[in-house]
């Protein structure tokens, strides 16, 4: 098991900068990559970023150039950095984790966290 805590949303207006935070415990070894979803009123839970242990990344191409996916200094801990939000930001965002290399499916993943929310006013 793999528990996830995100952190760092909030509400912000356009141009604006977020990053959030993603912690993970328990059985992290299993966390090959760490992928970052977001679900936006009246969508489907969409792909957003992922990066794998040995760095490489992947991005969705609607926030290619504005956010970018970093493992942290301390252990078990991922971030988003998110720059130039737009409205079309707005989302909850969620960290997940798989066995797999920075794959874009959600079936892919195996524990998710609870999510956190991201408000961008124009």
């Amino acid at each position: 098991q793999v528990q996830l805590v995100e952190s760092g949303g909030g509400s912000v207006q356009t141009g604006d900068s977020l990053r959030l935070s993603c912690a993970a415990s328990g059985h992290t070894d299993s966390a090959y990559s760490v992928g970052w979803f977001r679900l936006a009123p009246g969508k489907e839970r969409e792909f957003v970023t992922a990066i794998d242990r040995i760095g490489r990344t992947r991005y969705v191409d609607a926030v290619k150039g504005r956010f970018i996916i970093s493992r942290g200094d301390v252990r078990n801990m991922w971030y988003l950095q998110m720059n130039n939000l737009s409205p079309e930001d707005t989302a909850i965002y969620y960290c997940a984790t798989s066995l797999l290399a920075i794959p874009t499916l959600e079936s892919r993943y195996d524990y998710w966290g609870q999510g956190t929310q991201v408000t961008v006013s124009s």
